[in-house]
């Protein structure tokens, strides 16, 4: 890996560096070369780094203090709370990123192999890292039924998002225009924002015309002397529910991927109607309905669409970064785009289509998208603009390197190792005695897994640093 001082002249080896890990805003920076601003020209973009990183804290945060902090933890299905904002974070990085690196693209054909390559490479990382090879903390097993391997993810949604924006920004471009007014930079662009509502329509047409009839699933049952399972009914025949049990999202996914290859732990089980703990994971209570125990996937094949088009949304942003030079008019632009995303957003909400990020419906893409817009022009007034750097430095090197982090943290593989070392058993281990140790200290477990999290998150910030210090990082 290059570092990030060093200038490549060639195109070839520009793309080469940098485009996937950027354009899946899971690692790697944006170089000189890339963005010129007018005031420090061969500056990097840096809050770029720490809007990346930001968001694999956020991450971070919210997977392991959700189980303390419900509220804080996905949706259960309608509505919005903090961890609902991580996705569209991530999927509005890699939109951004695009536009910096096809800034500039000597060989179409060239350009696409290199993203189909990277695309499928994105995409097998996330079957190995939640495809349920790895059992996560608390559990010291390892090992995967491929007759139940999930297909869909994290890091399978990034790489279609990914794949769909970078292929219309180097086929659905009209690089012939030069952008000299508002009307310009929409001639540029038209297609891909046409090809963009297309997406849209698709979704909206299947999400609200397609027919789901009634359907059955099977899952194991234990209380039942002599059964280790049971067939459970669930009675649909509609269209247009947006509800858990009969949506053309959860549907769609049963038909092609199968129910074995769908999230089999949905975060509907947190509702009023499937937990007596609501909003938190508990027992079904008496009247629960059936489809309680069906899985459904939140990263599944229909809502991965309307996902895409936040990647679509930071590509726009990307052009302005790309087109307009001066840091008031990209500021000037990027709060005006966000604050209009914001305001479609709720008139939409309020016109009756729901926020739910486990369908990812139009109100909530439109919503986060203008939240993922506001959050990196603070960051960039502050980072680039003020030049206010130190406070955000850990995010910065987390942003860095974030494909480490986000596979060795967010996906709890680094814990799970060292789990493995415990004192006579398995739960006197280094991880959880420490989490107690914490809680004992606070006198509080919520409190004190909050802390112990934010350690964590500042251990691996400080290990991103020392890594970007090393000048290693990882690319595919």
């Amino acid at each position: 890996m290059s570092s990030e001082n060093q200038i490549h002249d060639a195109e070839e080896e520009e793309e080469e560096r940098r485009p996937l890990i950027d354009s899946s805003i899971l690692t790697l920076t944006v170089h000189e070369n890339e963005l010129p601003p007018v005031s420090v020209p061969n500056q990097r973009l840096v809050s770029l780094d720490v809007f990346r990183g930001l968001t694999v804290a956020l991450m971070i945060l919210v997977d392991d203090v959700g189980r303390a902090f419900p509220s804080l933890n996905h949706s259960p299905w309608f509505g919005v709370t903090l961890a609902d904002f991580v996705m569209p974070f991530f999927l509005f990085g890699v939109g951004v990123s695009i536009a910096l690196v096809f800034k500039k693209v000597s060989s179409k054909q060239n350009a696409t192999k290199k993203i189909i390559s990277r695309t499928i490479k994105l995409f097998l990382l996330g079957l190995l890292l939640q495809g349920g090879y790895f059992h996560g903390r608390g559990n010291l097993t390892y090992g995967l039924d491929l007759t139940k391997l999930r297909w869909f993810g994290v890091l399978q949604r990034i790489s279609i998002g990914y794949f769909l924006a970078s292929m219309s920004e180097i086929w659905l471009v009209n690089g012939n225009i030069l952008v000299d007014s508002p009307a310009a930079f929409v001639r540029k662009y038209s297609i891909q924002w046409i090809f963009s509502i297309l997406l849209c329509s698709v979704y909206l047409c299947l999400l609200y015309g397609l027919y789901v009839p009634n359907w059955e699933f099977e899952h194991s049952n234990l209380l039942w002397p002599g059964r280790v399972s049971t067939i459970q009914n669930v009675h649909c025949d509609m269209r247009g529910s947006l509800d858990p049990p009969c949506n053309a999202v959860g549907f769609i996914d049963r038909l092609i991927l199968g129910e074995d290859h769908m999230y089999q732990r949905p975060v509907y089980r947190r509702t009023k109607e499937c937990s007596v703990n609501s909003p938190d994971y508990g027992p079904l209570p008496p009247d629960s309905p059936g489809w309680c125990l069906a899985p459904f996937d939140p990263e599944g094949i229909l809502s991965s669409l309307m996902a895409a088009i936040t990647c679509f949304v930071g590509l726009q942003f990307g052009h302005i970064l790309v087109i307009f030079q001066a840091h008031k008019q990209r500021v000037l632009l990027w709060s005006v785009f966000s604050f209009s995303l914001l305001v479609v957003g709720y008139v939409l909400e309020i016109l009756g289509i729901p926020l739910s990020k486990a369908l990812y419906t139009l109100s909530f893409m439109f919503i986060t998208a203008g939240a993922s817009g506001l959050v990196l022009t603070a960051i960039y007034y502050i980072v680039d603009i003020k030049q206010l750097r130190k406070p955000t430095v850990l995010l910065q090197w987390m942003g860095m390197n974030a494909l480490i982090v986000y596979a060795l943290a967010a996906c709890d593989i680094f814990p799970a190792v060292i789990q493995g070392f415990y004192w006579r058993s398995p739960e006197n281990n280094l991880v959880d005695a420490s989490e107690a140790l914490i809680q004992n200290i606070l006198h509080s477990e919520k409190w004190g897994t909050l802390a112990f999290v934010i350690i964590e998150i500042l251990f691996w910030g400080l290990l991103a640093g020392f890594l970007h210090k090393k000048g290693i990082y990882i690319k595919l």
